[in-house]
């Protein structure tokens, strides 16, 4: 637990200057989970109070389309956050679920224990603020290139802006993620392959 703890506090640090003194007092208010490969880590439709620090492995993020396929909407690697973020800031019922991509290591933290973590250091409004907005921009990014990248530039910019994702990812969820069919995205690939 400590080594998972320890990540959390580099992130903070990395993003926010609060007081190693405070950053001590972390531990108690996270829950550290291991999931397996393909392992669900939230399921749509059920209650949403936890949000994830991904301490190592990688995860994606999906819901159930009408026709009964997974659509990937995000991945998360060490150093993100995961969760429905509605659903948890609600306690609702998630819209989406998340699911292990290889074994995961996690901190997690229920919205309550969020709420005490907050009253008893105030200064990490200002990490998850931050850590937020950079999400919220980043999604913003990801609509401007839906809406103007044809779809053998969007593969091209996903790669060049995320590479460790081309390595962990299964070439399937990433075809759902970019909105190509699998086949689709083989035929790109062989083409800009030596």
């Amino acid at each position: 637990m400590q080594l998972v703890i320890q990540r959390l506090i580099d992130h903070i640090k990395k993003i926010y200057p609060i007081e190693t003194e405070k950053l001590g007092l972390l531990e108690p208010f996270f829950e550290h989970r291991t999931y397996k490969k393909k392992e669900v880590l939230l399921s749509e439709g059920s209650r949403c109070y936890e949000k994830f620090f991904i301490a190592k492995g990688c995860t994606h993020i999906y819901y159930v389309r009408k026709n009964g396929t997974e659509q990937t909407i995000d991945f998360a690697i060490e150093d993100w956050w995961t969760s429905d973020f509605m659903a948890f800031q609600q306690g609702a019922a998630a819209q989406f679920s998340i699911r292990a991509i290889e074994t995961t290591e996690v901190l997690c933290i229920s919205t309550d224990r969020q709420r005490e973590l907050l009253d008893k250091i105030p200064e990490l409004n200002g990490y998850f603020h931050l850590v937020f907005q950079k999400a919220y921009a980043a999604s913003q990014m990801r609509f401007r290139t839906l809406y103007e990248l044809s779809k053998e530039e969007l593969y091209h910019d996903f790669s060049r802006q995320f590479p460790a994702f081309m390595q962990r990812v299964p070439q399937y969820l990433l075809a759902s993620f970019l909105g190509f069919t699998p086949e689709y995205l083989s035929e790109i690939r062989k083409k800009y392959l030596p």
